[in-house]
């Protein structure tokens, strides 16, 4: 007697409808950035240029771990397309106005993802989640300062470019408390 197993259908929680939405969000947000540094590099800014594709980088990575806590709870993730993002711009100031929006969305969705799944009773997405608002408020923080720099700086890039190469903002390295990402990071 052979018994064959048979996945047994799962009804898709909220929680899980929002977290499939948010790997859109993520790979979005990863596209968007990486038109912000191919503005800056385009416009001869190296530092402001690496910065923003570093943060594609980990927007993307975002994606991943968000897809591997999916099929690690054996739920088939969906790679959706991504929504149109800007790519022209005039100046600096306008492209991280929109990098500190952009993160300032991001939150919002986090904390709406926090809220859902704890609301559904579900404590290992609620937990998942929890990294993710500690790095939402890294983020926000981030991108924070480095619009007051840009105004501070009135014009003059080379001070914005020299305070990231001393800075390092957004480089602390690898956290080892992060979600593993589908397929390893970036």
């Amino acid at each position: 007697m052979s018994v064959t197993a048979k996945k047994i259908q799962h009804k898709e929680s909220k929680f899980e409808h929002l977290l499939q939405e948010q790997v859109r969000n993520e790979f979005t947000a990863s596209h968007q950035y990486v038109a912000v540094a191919v503005w800056f590099d385009d416009n001869d800014l190296p530092q402001l240029a690496g910065h923003f594709y570093r943060q594609a980088l980990e927007e993307r990575n975002h994606a991943m771990m968000i897809i591997q806590y999916l099929m690690d709870n054996d739920i088939r993730p969906r790679i959706p397309a991504i929504e149109q993002v800007r790519d022209e711009f005039t100046e600096t100031r306008e492209l991280v106005a929109l990098a500190l929006e952009q993160e300032r969305e991001v939150t919002r969705e986090i904390e709406a993802l926090a809220r859902t799944a704890r609301e559904e009773n579900d404590y290992l997405g609620e937990q998942f989640m929890q990294w993710f608002l500690k790095e939402q408020v890294e983020e926000v923080s981030q991108m924070s300062t480095l619009l007051n720099v840009v105004d501070r700086a009135k014009g003059n890039l080379f001070d914005v470019e020299t305070f990231l190469a001393r800075e390092s903002v957004g480089d602390e390295g690898a956290d080892a408390t992060a979600p593993k990402a589908a397929g390893g990071s970036v």
